[in-house]
C-alpha cells in the first residue's frame, strides 16, 4: 500500500512538472489541438462522397487526432520525458531513494492518462465546435471508445518507456525518438487519408499498433459505411484490441529488459 501511496502522490508531481515545461506543453500537449485546426482549416471545402451522404474532411481527421493525442502522450511524452532524465541523472538521484520503482511508473502512467484525457477532450470540442463534427452516438460506440483510450493509452506508453532506453545522450534524445513517432503517422492514416495510401503501405502500416488504433477511432467517429475504404472493407475491432495487446506485451517485456536507474547496468 506504501508503494502504492507513494505512486499516487508522484502524479500530482509529474502532472505539475509536464506543464511547467513550455516545449513539452506545445509539443505533445497542444500539438494534435493546433494540428486538427491546420487540416480541418485547410480541407474545410473537401468532402468524402457516402452512399447515404458525405462527411467532410474535418470531420474524417477527427479520430486521427484523437489517435495522435495517444500517441503522442504515451510514447513522445514518456520516451524523451525518460530518457532525458536518465543521461542527466535524474533517475540515477531517484534510485539511490527509498523510491520504488512501482511507485515511479504509476506517476508517470497517471501524468500520461491525466494529459492525455484533457488533450482528447480538447481534440472533440475543437471538432464539435469549429467544423461540426459529431460525438458517437450510442452505448457501444462509447464503450469502444473507452477501451480504445485505455489499451491504447497503455501500449504507447510502455512503448515510449523502451525507447527511452535507446538513445546514449541528452543531446541524441530528441533526434531517436521523433522520428519514431512522427513517420509511422504518414503511413497509418493519421496525416493521408488511408484509402489513399497505396497497398504495400498498408500492407507495411498493418504490422504497426498506431495503423490500429486510428482504425478503431475511425468505427467510433465516422459512419459504418467508411469501414468499406478500410484494407479488409471492416473495422475489425476483434483484431484491433490483439494487435494493441500484442504490441503492449512486447513493450512490457522490452521495458522490463532494459529499464535502468542509471546510464548503464550498474
Amino acid at each position: 500500500m506504501r508503494i502504492v501511496d507513494h505512486g499516487l502522490k508522484r502524479i500530482g508531481f509529474e502532472v505539475r512538472g509536464y506543464f511547467r515545461a513550455p516545449e513539452q506543453v506545445f509539443f505533445t500537449f497542444l500539438f494534435p489541438v493546433l494540428m486538427y485546426m491546420l487540416f480541418g482549416s485547410i480541407f474545410s471545402s473537401e468532402t468524402i462522397p457516402l452512399p447515404d451522404g458525405e462527411i467532410t474532411m474535418a470531420e474524417y481527421y477527427l479520430p486521427a487526432m484523437v489517435t495522435m493525442a495517444v500517441l503522442l502522450a504515451g510514447t513522445q511524452n514518456l520516451g524523451l520525458d525518460i530518457a532525458t532524465e536518465r543521461l542527466e541523472g535524474g533517475l540515477k538521484r531517484l534510485g539511490a531513494t527509498p523510491l520504488h520503482p512501482v511507485s515511479f511508473f504509476i506517476g508517470k502512467f497517471g501524468q500520461v492518462f491525466v494529459t492525455c484525457l484533457v488533450q482528447v477532450v480538447l481534440v472533440v470540442i475543437t471538432g464539435l465546435l469549429l467544423f461540426g463534427a459529431e460525438l458517437p452516438s450510442t452505448a457501444s460506440q462509447w464503450t469502444t471508445l473507452a477501451w480504445l483510450f485505455l489499451l491504447g493509452l497503455a501500449c504507447f506508453s510502455v512503448l515510449g518507456i523502451a525507447l527511452s532506453a535507446v538513445p546514449r545522450s541528452s543531446r541524441t534524445v530528441a533526434a531517436v525518438v521523433i522520428p519514431v513517432v512522427l513517420l509511422p503517422q504518414f503511413i497509418s492514416g493519421i496525416f493521408l487519408q488511408w484509402s489513399a495510401l497505396p497497398d504495400w503501405l498498408q500492407t507495411v502500416a498493418a504490422v504497426l499498433p498506431l495503423k490500429w488504433l486510428a482504425q478503431g477511432m475511425r468505427s467510433v467517429f465516422l459512419p459504418d459505411a467508411m469501414a468499406a475504404a478500410e484494407q479488409t472493407g471492416a473495422w475489425e475491432l476483434g483484431l484491433v484490441a490483439i494487435v494493441l495487446g500484442a504490441w503492449f506485451v512486447a513493450g512490457a517485456v522490452l521495458t522490463a529488459l532494459t529499464f535502468r536507474w542509471t546510464r548503464g547496468r550498474g
